[in-house]
């Protein structure tokens, strides 16, 4: 086996752990359905800031954060990214403890889609005649929702473009992920710690009111937002980009499955249809990538003979 292939197997194996890790999150969050979503969320910036901040110190990486600080375009993206991903946390933290784990499944979904439309309109990205037609199949799929509910179902909309928005201004941060996911909790640990330390003086915060058990997963919680995080910067730095793509629809399928047998969410017909048009979007997108590759491995093979 070459090096190359190893370097694509471990990468396989820490971007499938990343995805799969997210996929089962929704039952590590109901474990805490008894602690209001927005102390969870505060609680799991905390803890991750924490977390984080030990591996920089071990890494002896400090001079990285200071040096980034200097540029003050780069604490507005970054500023943008924490905000977006609280906003994402916070919905989908919510969402999970209301029982709305198949809405968060079809914004995971959904998302890839809005990703690329971003990428049409902020990067002058062209889509080919196939890609066009995965995005009109999506939009049927929300409008077929949107005609159930008699509302726009903004829970999945909501999650999609929040963690769209997230993945645009982190495409604009020039910082390594360590560095960049330091920051983001950097800028939002005071507003949470703050938030706690009221709380916890009016007699009102989880601290004082939960088992043992609830309070050691709201500290774990640093460390079960940041792992996979690395995990995803380490695989996608091994794969390529077409099976990071591929591999990303682990997570809302596992949330899927959850969501119907594990904390039996009714899934209607209506639902299934939705679903269905966004499976053969995704299809249909997959298969518009996969062309799109050949010719380039096609071509990175002569290279390589060439060389030889």
């Amino acid at each position: 086996m070459s090096s190359q292939q190893k370097d694509d197997r471990v990468g396989m194996w820490y971007a499938t752990a990343t995805f799969i890790s997210w996929g089962i999150l929704p039952i590590y969050w109901n474990s805490m359905k008894q602690v209001p979503s927005l102390q969870i969320l505060a609680h799991r910036f905390v803890w991750s800031f924490i977390f984080v901040a030990i591996l920089i110190t071990l890494n002896k990486q400090w001079p990285l954060i200071k040096q980034v600080f200097s540029n003050l375009t780069t604490v507005f993206y970054i500023a943008g990214c924490a905000i977006f991903i609280s906003a994402n946390w916070f919905i989908y933290i919510w969402s999970v403890t209301n029982n709305h784990v198949i809405e968060c499944s079809l914004g995971y979904y959904i998302n890839p889609l809005i990703s690329i439309a971003f990428g049409m309109i902020f990067f002058k990205e062209r889509l080919n005649k196939w890609q066009t037609v995965s995005l009109c199949l999506a939009s049927i799929s929300v409008i077929i929702l949107t005609i159930q509910y008699g509302q726009i179902p903004w829970i999945s909309l909501s999650l999609a473009l929040s963690f769209a928005l997230y993945g645009l201004f982190k495409k604009l941060v020039q910082a390594d992920a360590m560095i960049s996911l330091a920051l983001e909790t950097m800028i939002m640990a005071p507003f949470a710690l703050i938030y706690l330390a009221f709380l916890e003086a009016n007699g009102t915060g989880a601290i004082a009111h939960v088992s043992p058990l609830v309070m050691v997963l709201l500290i774990c919680s640093g460390i079960i937002t940041a792992l996979p995080l690395l995990w995803f910067a380490i695989g996608s730095k091994r794969v390529s980009m077409f099976t990071m793509g591929f591999l990303q629809y682990i997570a809302p399928s596992l949330n899927l499955i959850l969501g119907i047998f594990f904390f039996h969410e009714t899934f209607t017909s209506i639902e299934f249809i939705s679903f269905g048009f966004i499976w053969i979007a995704l299809l249909i997108f997959t298969f518009s990538r996969m062309r799109l590759s050949k010719p380039i491995i096609k071509e990175n093979n002569l290279v390589v003979k060439e060389n030889t």
